[in-house]
């Protein structure tokens, strides 16, 4: 039995970040599925090791971690090679920066629970709930066009793989699910080309999980 389970679903981008960061580092991890469309995360069982009831929760030798962003740092500490972030102070603020654009502005405009939200108390419908999110990626994908044109190279920081580049590719296919046009970013869409090339991107995608429905399936 692996020593490490991460309980997760195949569409959360945050899942997703979690999947790319274990697939970049070449570790061996049991794949839980939590279905959010049957509101699996918020089971009495699930709440006891993410009160929150999101997604995912990585369980480390019978130890819990919930939130995408302190499971990827833990994971970057206690397995470090490769690292998900250079020694220079400043370029891990920037990367962290990106990050954050993501994390905090982002990523909570998508969220399925937002989403529902509007669609139960003020009446959205898709097309509306797709335009509530083009309005604020529109401004995150500006911020991080700009940010990553003066620090990318094959990658959003350079030539080695970053944890900024596991926030940023979720964060764009989510974009594309939203309809989003990304040719407006051509950096964005140069570092997502090259991340998907590599094997570790592909085996984390959506649409390669073990939960993914058959429709979805490449």
């Amino acid at each position: 039995m692996a020593s490490m389970v991460l309980y997760n679903y195949f569409r959360s981008s945050t899942s997703y970040r979690v999947r790319l960061a274990m697939h970049i580092k070449g570790l061996d991890f049991e794949y839980k599925p939590v279905n959010l469309l049957k509101a699996e995360q918020r089971s009495p069982e699930y709440l006891k090791i993410n009160p929150l009831g999101g997604v995912p929760t990585l369980v480390h030798n019978g130890k819990a971690i919930p939130e995408s962003f302190a499971i990827m740092e833990y994971l970057d500490e206690v397995f470090p090679e490769p690292a998900l972030f250079p020694k220079d102070v400043y370029l891990k603020a920037r990367i962290r920066q990106v990050c954050e654009v993501i994390n905090s502005f982002m990523h909570p405009m998508g969220n399925l629970k937002t989403l529902k939200y509007m669609e139960t108390h003020h009446g959205y419908t898709q097309e509306q709930k797709e335009e509530w999110f083009k309005h604020w990626a529109t401004q995150g994908l500006e911020t991080l066009e700009s940010t990553l044109k003066e620090f990318s190279g094959t990658y959003s920081f350079g030539n080695q793989v970053t944890m900024a580049d596991l926030f940023l590719i979720p964060q764009l296919v989510t974009c594309q699910r939203f309809k989003v046009d990304l040719s407006p970013y051509p950096t964005l869409v140069k570092i997502s080309e090259n991340c998907n090339k590599l094997e570790a991107f592909q085996k984390a995608h959506p649409f390669k999980q073990i939960d993914t429905p058959e429709e979805f399936k490449k």
